[in-house]
């Protein structure tokens, strides 16, 4: 499946209409959202700029799409490292492509978006934030919407070096023209947004992610390139393998138990080593400074490793993240940390979850991004779950803020204040420290002259905390494999097209929130056979059972959001998977035509006032059609019948000449179908076929006539 996004005025306009009607966004409920302490500073500084939050979600499946980034900012990321984008971007990917059962798998390495698409997603989504502000529907202080974005390119500089990519970065850089036509789209009652401040530099710095077995000298050559050519911050992702092979063998299957995850060892042979990062980071270094620019590094890329498994058949390597990809990660930031102090930013992404995020605060890590995550139970929702733990922390220790946070949360900061700040400063810091009340460091030193020593103590702690953290990690049995081994649980039961055990589960692990539900009216009716006879003779007949839809919530899926990753499989208590078994809606004929292989609908708009639905049930095409005031018209490719909107009965009945003989058509279809017909356009555009559809409206809000 290709992904086809929503133009970003037809995901505003449900946004607004999802938000005042159901008090959520994009399915996540207003509960979920991040609201901020007005008296807790949580921020951190990345590039030289200000995030209200070190927290967001990492390259991959939650930051390509305009709902991916607007979920995780309403969750409370405000660094978001936006999916790669590389030259080759009609890439097949294998369906499916996520195992969270565990810990974390994947086959999927890039974009799914043409270049060109991916640019007007991050863009749009930036304005959409912007919008979002404006409106008041998200809950802020002071300092809370500071929001970066962080670009991710790939895989080799000649692919870098093309125009396709180099072009995407410099937009980026400067969205200007892309801003100002987004602007003419905002019509009706979304005009009043079109002429907003939209601040026009996008993305400042980049995360490089290259192959595993890129040369040293490659990497290199690319950030000189990104430094020097494009004059953006630049950090390098590096991988797993830089701890070296009998280290992360030891790690993994010896004292964490995965005794099933067998090592590439060719990665390890072929990938950048301790050494040659050493000789990278210091020879960059001047050209950083020269340009006035960042140079950092990000922990860690995925580890590759065999598949030893059947969830994705057709590949020999897979991708693990998770639990053990912390541990691995952890223990390479502190020792970066160790060797490096603070002379190169730090990024940190590896199974970041709620009980290690305020962790990985305390080593000063920033910013930290989280994936793995949030493709479970949950979904989004989780990452407010990391903020909220944090905060509690730091009302807990009596601090305002990250810095001091880092202070207190493991002691450190009272125990090294004497080394680095002196004998008589680091024994008022101390005492403070140590004292009841409220903490403020920062205050503290510049009372005394000494603002700029409060970064340097931070850093300090901030090492210290991190490689204490890295040393227990190991043997925190929350990593080891007797706490990941357990698949989430099946009941036995197969999903249909209708009625399931409504837990919802499928909505929030979707990444791309192409699952949503709609409320319908149970059935219970008798069906009709329509049956051709011959040239204008039809026989109708009775069913032996009546039809049944038994519940009022009832899951549907968005085909043109759906990457058929799988996730909503695997997290599902019931068998088949919703992406592939409950109602799938296209958002146009276009799409609908590329997947003739799938049963699924797209709805159209008929006048006077009404709506066409059409689409395919097991595997045979129907077309219903609703005009206010008149009987439903419903038919397939050899019968049209007329039927009773309340009762289903058959009204009247007429083959095509070209229906053959014992040709049959199912009023059963009819039902299932009136029944998605009607649960759509009571939702309105709250959801995304509802939205598609008020939009394409030609007396809808975002008309001409309008």
């Amino acid at each position: 499946m290709e992904l086809h996004p929503q133009p970003f005025e037809v995901l505003l306009l449900r946004a607004l209409e999802e938000f005042e009607r159901k008090d959520a966004i994009f399915d996540l409920p207003r509960k979920k959202f991040w609201q901020p302490d007005p008296a807790l500073d949580l921020s951190c500084t990345f590039r030289g700029e200000p995030a209200a939050t070190p927290a967001g979600p990492a390259a991959g499946p939650q930051s390509q799409l305009i709902q991916n980034i607007v979920l995780s900012y309403l969750a409370g990321g405000r660094v978001v490292e936006l999916k790669t984008v590389q030259v080759d971007d009609r890439l097949e990917i294998p369906r499916p492509c996520i195992d969270a059962r565990h810990v974390g798998y994947n086959v999927e390495w890039s974009q799914e978006l043409r270049v060109e698409d991916a640019l007007e997603e991050y863009v749009a989504a930036w304005m959409f934030l912007r919008i979002l502000r404006e409106t008041g529907a998200i809950e802020e202080t002071p300092g809370s919407e500071q929001v970066l974005f962080d670009m991710s390119v790939g895989y080799d500089l000649a692919g870098i070096r093309t125009r396709k990519v180099t072009d995407f970065v410099r937009t980026m850089l400067d969205a200007s023209e892309v801003i100002d036509r987004l602007r003419g789209r905002l019509r009706g009652p979304l005009a009043r947004f079109a002429d907003l401040d939209y601040e026009p530099r996008v993305a400042a710095g980049i995360t490089l992610s290259t192959f595993h077995g890129c040369p040293a000298d490659e990497i290199e050559a690319i950030c000189a390139y990104l430094l020097e050519d494009l004059g953006v911050h630049t950090l390098i992702k590096l991988n797993p393998t830089l701890l070296g092979y009998e280290a992360v063998e030891d790690l993994v299957r010896s004292q964490l138990g995965y005794e099933h995850v067998r090592l590439d060892k060719g990665a390890f042979e072929h990938d950048l080593a301790w050494e040659e990062m050493e000789g990278i980071v210091g020879r960059l270094e001047g050209k950083a400074q020269a340009k006035g620019l960042t140079l950092g590094v990000k922990f860690t890329n995925t580890l590759v490793v065999e598949n030893t498994d059947t969830f994705f058949p057709d590949d020999k390597m897979m991708y693990l993240s998770g639990a053990p990809l912390h541990v691995i990660s952890t223990t390479l930031a502190a020792r970066f940390r160790e060797q490096f102090a603070d002379r190169y930013a730090i990024s940190f992404s590896a199974g970041v979850d709620r009980k290690n995020f305020s962790e990985l605060v305390a080593g000063d890590l920033a910013p930290i991004t989280t994936c793995t995550d949030l493709l479970r139970a949950g979904g989004y929702g989780r990452m407010t779950g990391y903020l909220r733990e944090l905060e509690g922390r730091m009302r807990k220790l009596g601090v305002s803020n990250r810095g001091d946070y880092v202070l207190a949360a493991r002691g450190q900061g009272a125990a090294l204040a004497g080394d680095v700040l002196g004998e008589e400063l680091g024994a008022l810091v101390k005492a403070h420290l140590e004292g009841e009340g409220p903490k403020d460091v920062r205050a503290l030193l510049a009372e005394h002259g000494a603002s700029e020593r409060y970064g340097e103590l931070v850093t300090v702690a901030g090492s210290k905390n991190l490689s204490a953290y890295a040393g227990e990690v190991a043997q925190d049995p929350r990593y080891a494999f007797p706490k990941n081994s357990k698949a989430p649980r099946k009941i036995g039961s197969d999903l249909t097209l209708f009625d399931c055990i409504s837990c919802d589960k499928c909505i929030p692990v979707c990444p791309n929130d192409a699952n949503f539900f709609v409320t319908t009216r149970p059935v219970n009716q008798a069906w009709e056979r329509v049956v051709v006879e011959g040239p204008g003779k039809v026989a109708i007949s009775d069913a032996d059972e009546p039809y049944t839809v038994e519940q009022k919530h009832q899951i549907a899926n968005y085909a043109d959001f759906c990457n058929e990753c799988g996730n909503c499989d695997v997290f599902c208590p019931e068998s088949g998977g919703p992406y592939i078994v409950k109602p799938r809606f296209f958002g146009n004929e276009g799409s609908y035509r590329e997947a003739p292989n799938h049963d699924g609908f797209f709805l159209e708009h008929v006048p006077p006032g009404g709506a066409r639905l059409r689409g395919r049930i097991e595997g045979v095409e129907h077309t219903l059609v609703r005009i206010p005031g008149a009987p439903d018209r419903f038919e397939d490719d050899g019968v049209a019948v007329e039927l009773d909107v309340e009762t289903g009965k058959v009204l009247g009945a007429r083959p095509f000449f070209r229906a053959k003989p014992g040709h049959e058509l199912l009023t059963w279809r009819y039902l299932a179908m009136r029944t998605l017909l009607e649960g759509l356009l009571e939702a309105g555009a709250t959801n995304p076929v509802g939205a598609a559809h008020a939009a394409s409206d030609p007396r809808g809000p975002l008309s001409e006539v309008s």
